[in-house]
């Protein structure tokens, strides 16, 4: 068997351990980062193009390398590169301008939507904790504006007015309140985390905005088919869009639950049912017996609608939309009831007589 192995130092073809043909890379540390920068993006290297021209039945040691023959596991550890004078020094060289080429690589649109997405959620909590201590704060001083007012437009009314007068009159109300009196210096504290509270709420407006204008770019069908929050999300929690794209659909579904199937693996409870996906409002708004069914039909959409942004051509959001608006039909159709619980009957045998302790 004719195997094609590539080195850092070469590529070479071996029948069994014996070198047959090899293609040895230029001794300059700068070219061979190159072309070990093209092998890890997926390329294949002019080199093995030559050694696997005209060859029928080839074997190669790399998945990279299967448009030229069939994977295979292959010990090329025999080849070692003092063999044909390449040193420690060089290779060296070679791995630091390697690193130097792939980290000034353009960065992917869908790396920074994982980034944004995670510097969302560090937004949304931010806004919750400086939300919640701004309530009890100003609670004091005027607990009933909880019932008119909320989140950011809580924050825009304490930050511009801070007596409760001026709120009362833009809001047109007729209450009395019983909150306390606020010292000018406590109101001031207390419209300064109301002005940051803003600042933030702004923020993250506009990360939510750049987020759905990013993914999609990147990922039309997928947003198409979920949204762009929930589609920067998957692609978020997959680790990029190609990740995404690889994914069975099984793993897909279970994105975001990590935690709840390491607890099922530990402790045998039920393993959960979906993941993230769980914010689709057709898998969120049905019930509890079609839900399962219904994450597994757009984990299916989402893998699809992935592979197609990743690696084709066009956008196929429309045509999976309705595909999976389908799909939700027919399983509603045919589970419109909870399905019945079977009654456990009553054992049969006889009843064992509790042992008597002996006194």
């Amino acid at each position: 068997m004719i195997v094609l192995v590539t080195k850092w130092f070469g590529v070479f073809l071996c029948d069994g351990e014996k070198v047959i043909d090899k293609r040895l890379m230029p001794k300059d540390a700068d070219a061979i980062a190159e072309k070990l920068a093209l092998v890890q993006r997926g390329g294949i290297l002019p080199e093995e193009q030559q050694l696997a021209e005209g060859r029928e039945r080839l074997a190669v040691s790399e998945r990279r390398q299967s448009p030229l023959g069939k994977p295979v596991l292959f010990d090329s550890s025999f080849i070692k590169a003092e063999s044909y004078g390449f040193g420690q020094e060089l290779m060296h060289d070679a791995m630091m301008g390697l690193g130097r080429l792939r980290t000034s690589e353009p960065i992917g649109s869908d790396r920074s939507a994982v980034q944004a997405v995670r510097s969302l959620d560090d937004l949304i909590e931010t806004c919750n904790l400086m939300n919640e201590r701004l309530h009890e704060w100003y609670g004091m001083h005027f607990p009933e504006l909880a019932d008119f007012a909320r989140d950011s437009r809580y924050a825009e009314l304490v930050a511009k007015h801070g007596e409760r007068e001026g709120i009362i009159e833009e809001l047109g109300l007729d209450i009395q309140s019983m909150g306390a009196d606020f010292d000018p210096d406590d109101m001031r504290a207390v419209q300064d985390l109301a002005d940051q509270l803003c600042m933030v709420y702004e923020t993250r407006e506009r990360t939510e905005g750049y987020i759905s204008e990013i993914v999609g770019k990147t990922s039309p069908s997928l947003c198409t088919l979920v949204g762009g929050p929930l589609a920067a999300r998957l692609v978020s929690l997959a680790g990029g869009l190609e990740r995404l794209a690889t994914l069975p659909s099984s793993t897909v579904q279970m994105l975001g639950a990590e935690k709840a199937m390491f607890r099922h693996l530990r402790s045998g409870k039920k393993p959960p049912k979906h993941g993230i996906i769980y914010q689709h409002p057709d898998v969120h708004r049905a019930p509890y017996w079609q839900r399962g069914a219904i994450a597994r039909a757009l984990a299916g959409k989402i893998s699809i609608a992935a592979r197609v942004d990743a690696f084709g051509e066009g956008d196929a959001g429309e045509r999976l939309k309705e595909e999976f608006a389908a799909r939700v039909e027919e399983i509603r159709r045919a589970r419109p009831e909870p399905p019945k619980r079977e009654k456990r009957k009553p054992s049969k045998g006889k009843r064992r007589r509790p042992k008597q302790r002996s006194l």
